[in-house]
């Protein structure tokens, strides 16, 4: 499986991925979910993906087609990030079709694919947009600002406490890190090496893109500590009333 999440606030955007396809006892397999889309200056776009893998690949060579041969329709000339989330919408609904084609009707692997969208076109404002299986699109609201893809349910109440437009980008970032690292520790689906991209307002660069393996020195310290503070968290609670047995 796959976790992957999107936050937006007022300094900027924050993504963060997971890289692993397979975990079994003797096999584990990497695949980068975060693929980066750069027009230094004009326009940066950040897609995540979860789902099906080869309808992935087959999304990211159609896109990566379209740019070459510089279509009417791609990610270097939509006008919008509205236009390109539907964009990508359709070209992902094409390839999950001819996928089910190919198969016939005895196959029983899902084929669908689900994407995060975002980042920032010239001077409009920057956004984050939620690509389902079927084509269309969501973009994030105010009173949930981040977007969450694959196993969410470990790293979501993190994001549901600390995520806030106010908060600054840098310690949004972190807070995407620890919901990954929640994520980790309840599912063996999730894991590293982690993606994470902050991205300011109107930088319209990737340049704050971070790569951290599993032994990387930083991501072990914030594991940790992590660790060890929610360990003196739970010490400080109240205690249960009275002599804590309910009658």
């Amino acid at each position: 499986m796959t976790y992957c999440l999107a936050a937006q606030v007022d300094e900027g955007l924050v993504f963060a991925s997971d890289s692993r396809t397979h975990a079994g006892v003797d096999d584990v397999s990497t695949y980068r979910k975060m693929h980066i889309f750069e027009w230094p200056g004009e326009r940066l776009l950040v897609m995540l993906s979860a789902g099906n893998l080869a309808t992935t690949q087959a999304v990211l060579r159609a896109l990566q087609r379209d740019i070459d041969d510089d279509g009417e329709e791609s990610l270097a000339r939509l006008e919008t990030l509205d236009a390109a989330a539907a964009y990508l919408g359709r070209i992902s609904v094409s390839c999950q079709a001819s996928a089910a084609e190919a198969a016939g009707e005895r196959s029983q692997v899902s084929l669908e694919a689900t994407f995060i969208l975002g980042g920032q076109i010239g001077d409009q404002a920057p956004a984050i947009h939620l690509v389902y299986p079927q084509g269309n699109f969501i973009t994030v609201a105010g009173e949930q600002p981040f977007i969450q893809i694959g196993e969410t349910q470990y790293g979501k109440p993190i994001l549901d406490r600390m995520i806030r437009p106010g908060l600054s980008l840098q310690r949004a970032g972190i807070c995407a890190l620890v919901s990954l690292d929640s994520t980790m520790r309840s599912n063996l689906s999730v894991g590293p090496p982690v993606d994470l991209l902050l991205y300011p307002r109107d930088d319209l660069t990737a340049a704050c893109h971070h790569r951290l393996a599993a032994e990387d020195p930083y991501w072990l310290s914030l594991r940790q500590a992590w660790g060890e503070g929610l360990g003196r968290a739970f010490d400080t609670l109240p205690a249960l009333p009275g002599d804590g047995i309910s009658e």
